[in-house]
């Protein structure tokens, strides 16, 4: 069984940024993909951003230029760095972990998740 807690998120206005992290048990961390995945109110969990076991990142295409997906192997640590948001970026945010050494475009992908962090951005 893995845990993962998610933190990070917040109030922020428009243009503004926010790093979240997610810290998970278990000690083949880095033998595994992560990824970050979003739920605004009355739509789909989408997947924002995702990293292989090798550092290899996916963005969605809404996200890219300005989210980043990084890990830290040694800390259990996955981050999403968040700059220029937008009021569509408020969602809550999931990490997710995959027992795969490569990452995952799908919620269906991923075995264990986090409980969530609130990403609130105002214009």
């Amino acid at each position: 069984q893995v845990q993962l807690v998610e933190s990070g998120g917040g109030l922020v206005q428009a243009g503004g940024s926010l790093r979240l992290s997610c810290v998970a048990s278990g000690r083949t961390f880095s033998a595994y993909a992560m990824g970050w995945f979003r739920q605004a109110p009355g739509k789909e969990r989408e997947l924002v951003a995702a990293i292989s076991s090798g550092g290899t990142p996916y963005y969605a295409d809404s996200v890219k230029g300005r989210f980043t997906i990084s890990r830290d192997n040694a800390k259990n640590t996955v981050y999403l760095q968040m700059n220029s948001l937008k009021p569509e970026d408020t969602a809550v945010y999931y990490c997710a972990i995959r027992r795969n050494y490569a990452l995952g475009r799908t919620l269906y992908d991923y075995d264990y998740w986090g409980q969530g962090t609130q990403v609130t951005v105002s214009s």
